[in-house]
């Protein structure tokens, strides 16, 4: 099971033709495209299922929105799928998305509700430790650097936060992400569904610490 070239191909012609009408003539290209991401997506979350609580798998929509957008093009030319984990006391979730020269796996807290953040921020605040030590894990390192993405920050510090406290960097973020690119080359490998998974258990001491914080409050106190 892997990410066919001819999955790719599709995918790199409709970059070039994003438009109604070849996507309409090229519709049974498309489905059969589509069809082998649901089985990888599909294989992925069956890995994913062996050492974490998967709630909810979703393939997205080829389909753009594009009533508020400048760009105008119908349709997203690439691949994404979404794996939320189960629960409230297991958060963050898993992305992937497969698209010619710009395919990443990601994993985190994208936009987290204001009491989320708010009580990340708390933490941070009081300890930032632990969160450290997952930025300089080496296996965390291996597959994601040392830092996490946020796709938007505060200028300054948060209403209520030093903006000279040491850990100003995190406490400006708006959602905590861990990302990994890949090349073309590596989607196409024999191996990508096992690179994935890898790279998703190295997911995992994020995930606890920051479960464990969203979960307790500052005195480490369930709230569930």
């Amino acid at each position: 099971m892997q990410i066919q070239k001819t999955t790719f191909q599709y995918l790199e012609n409709l970059q070039k033709n994003n438009n109604r009408d070849w996507f309409t003539d090229n519709k049974e290209t498309y489905l059969k495209a589509q069809k082998n991401a649901k089985e990888v997506f599909a294989a992925i979350h069956t890995n994913l299922q062996k050492h974490d609580e998967i709630e909810k798998s979703k393939m997205m929509r080829i389909y753009r929105d594009v009533r508020f957008s400048k760009d105008k093009t119908p349709y997203k030319a690439h691949f994404a799928n979404s794996y939320s984990r189960l629960g409230a006391a297991l958060r963050g979730g898993y992305f992937l998305r497969i698209r010619p020269g710009e395919s990443f796996l990601a994993g985190g807290f994208w936009e987290p509700n204001k009491e989320d953040l708010f009580r990340i921020r708390k933490e941070i605040e009081l300890d930032a430790s632990e969160i450290r030590e997952i930025l300089e894990d080496k296996n965390f390192k291996k597959h994601f650097g040392s830092k996490f993405e946020s796709f938007g920050e505060l200028k300054t510090a948060p209403r209520g936060f030093d903006k000279a406290h040491p850990d100003i960097d995190l406490l400006r973020k708006k959602g905590f992400i861990a990302v990994k690119n890949f090349t073309d080359k590596e989607v196409l490998s024999e191996n990508f569904i096992e690179e994935v998974d890898k790279s998703y258990k190295a997911l995992r001491p994020f995930f606890n610490l920051f479960s464990d914080i969203l979960t307790t409050n500052l005195n480490g106190e369930s709230i569930l």
